[in-house]
């Protein structure tokens, strides 16, 4: 799938991609309606429809993935939140042999995350993954998320690569498709973030399932 010798430069999501997608989508689908729902004495059937509406509009937005603005229109604690049911929070599959022999090798490693800064802390105090990369580049530290093509120029000046000789692995076709616009040669989907979802079917972009498949030549 990946010719290693054309590749310098990986860069890799984070949720979805190295970390199992459950604990966010129970976080905001479930666990967050109802502690919502507790602080404003509603069901969680009515906190549920409060709350869709007002996620789906943010969605694409660094709105969305800011924790900070979240707590205040909610006025809950949202990493307070986080923390409670962090035991969640999972690597997926074969991430981390595929981390140690990249980190191993001569290749620059970049995790490059639309996560708040709170979350993300969070999930590198229990996964200890943080040691595998080169550096860790929130879309918050750039004020523009990764579904914009302005992000990827916003990290060629923090982080320097070459777009022909660059990989980026994503969960998100939005993300993909913002990576392919700014020129990044080197695009790979995964078609199972969520593993207590079904695998997604995904033709627009190369696709693995875990991350054995991209080991051999490493």
């Amino acid at each position: 799938m990946i010719d290693w010798k054309k590749i310098d430069t990986v860069l890799l999501d984070m949720d979805g991609t190295l970390l199992d997608l459950n604990f966010d989508n129970h976080f905001w689908k479930e666990f967050v309606p109802l502690k919502f729902a507790e602080r404003q004495g509603l069901s969680i059937d009515a906190a549920k429809l409060q709350l869709q509406p007002r996620f789906k509009s943010m969605e694409g937005k660094l709105e969305w993935y800011c924790l900070d603005y979240w707590s205040d229109v909610l006025e809950l604690d949202i990493v307070g939140l986080k923390a409670e049911i962090s035991g969640l929070i999972a690597v997926l599959p074969h991430v981390t042999e595929f981390l140690e022999k990249a980190h191993q090798s001569p290749k620059k490693v970049y995790l490059v995350t639309n996560a708040h800064r709170g979350s993300l802390g969070l999930k590198m105090e229990k996964t200890c993954l943080q040691a595998f990369f080169d550096d860790i580049i929130s879309s918050h530290d750039l004020g523009i998320p990764k579904e914009h093509a302005d992000f990827w120029r916003l990290l060629q000046q923090r982080v320097p690569f070459e777009k022909q000789t660059t990989l980026l692995i994503d969960d998100s076709l939005a993300v993909l498709n913002s990576a392919r616009q700014f020129g990044i040669t080197h695009l790979i989907s995964v078609s199972r973030p969520d593993t207590q979802l079904p695998k997604k079917e995904i033709t627009a972009y190369p696709a693995i399932e875990d991350f054995r498949e991209l080991m051999a030549g490493l």
